[in-house]
């Protein structure tokens, strides 16, 4: 086992296949939303450098989360392979990414694209809650993504609340910011003959996890 980077427009299920997959096969979930999320709670230099970019309503850096990535790298559960979830975004980071493999002397082993139509991804964005203490997401619209008690959180017992940017508005923005930066990533991993595509609409998490898995495997 070695790194997997997953690559999908919003809403498309890229936390949960994460964890799945970690799960299954031992190896961490690095986010670059967790690490942009840390550096900001521990109020760093550079976590409220990221605070203000964000709170202007703009894209934190290449530089900064590659930065913040290669430190998460260095650490040693990430040396028997790790998944990537949110991260790289647009060429730009996919090159930075390929930098850190060379730095390291390591290989991804898939880049794995859950492929979803904007119908089926608003459907499932407007029907999301997310624990408000250790942000584990879970979906409505969906028998075996919604929590066992409703509105609390079956991993802490915490509240469950809809984000301030779950709404159709704002994901169409974020959707649009997808198909400018991220979808060109499909076309450089497929190049480079790694790419996978998963159709995730209309399948159940698990049957996508078990698609996963035979990419895995």
């Amino acid at each position: 086992m070695k790194n997997i980077i997953l690559i999908a427009p919003p809403a498309a299920g890229k936390g949960t296949v994460s964890k799945m997959i970690c799960d299954k096969y031992n190896i961490p979930h690095i986010s670059a939303g967790d690490l942009l999320r840390d550096e900001i709670s521990k109020e760093t230099k550079i976590g409220i450098q990221i605070k203000d970019i964000i709170a202007r309503g703009e894209l934190v850096t290449s530089d900064i989360i590659t930065k913040l990535l290669k430190k998460r790298l260095a650490q040693k559960d990430t040396k028997k392979g790790y998944i990537l979830d949110g991260y790289p975004r647009n060429i730009e980071q996919a090159k930075g990414y390929d930098q850190l493999l060379q730095e390291t002397s390591e290989n991804i082993v898939k880049v794995i694209f859950l492929d979803i139509s904007k119908d089926e991804a608003i459907r499932r964005i407007t029907s999301r809650i997310v624990c408000s203490k250790c942000g584990s997401s879970y979906n409505l619209s969906t028998p075996e993504l919604s929590p066992v008690r409703e509105g609390i959180c079956d991993r802490c017992g915490s509240d469950l609340n809809v984000r301030t940017d779950d709404n159709e508005e704002t994901f169409l923005k974020r959707f649009d910011t997808y198909l400018k930066e991220t979808a060109p990533l499909i076309d450089y991993y497929e190049k480079n003959n790694n790419l996978i595509k998963i159709d995730v609409n209309g399948k159940s998490t698990e049957e996508v996890f078990s698609e996963v898995k035979k990419v895995i495997e």
